[in-house]
């Protein structure tokens, strides 16, 4: 004997309507961050002494790391940390290695950041 479960159908018919009515937003809600403020200003004072160093442009050094001019400005200001593929991408695009920006990071921090 086999039983209808049209409720069941039901049930499910209407959970996949409900999900797919869904929005789903990318990126993060205004003014939330996921960085320290002190930790990005001081990776990117890094990034612009190296790349200073190196008598490279803003410019130059964005194109060699793949990404634009002013991504790589707001990292330089402190307004965006990179993720860790962008950060050894663009500590190559220097020639220097991503542990060289990081010693130079900590360096720069307030006492209380460093172990």
């Amino acid at each position: 004997m086999r039983l209808k479960i049209t409720w069941f159908h039901q049930i499910i018919n209407d959970t996949l309507a409900a999900m797919g009515e869904r929005v789903v937003k990318r990126g993060r809600p205004k003014g939330v961050t996921t960085s320290d403020p002190v930790v990005a200003q001081a990776f990117g004072a890094a990034v612009r002494a190296a790349r200073l160093d190196a008598g490279i442009a803003q410019e130059e050094l964005a194109h060699k790391a793949g990404v634009e001019r002013s991504h790589m400005g707001k990292i330089e200001r402190g307004e965006h940390m990179p993720t860790l593929g962008l950060a050894l991408k663009i500590a190559r695009a220097l020639g220097i290695g991503a542990a060289d920006l990081v010693r130079e990071t900590e360096a720069s921090l307030p006492d209380e950041y460093r172990g």
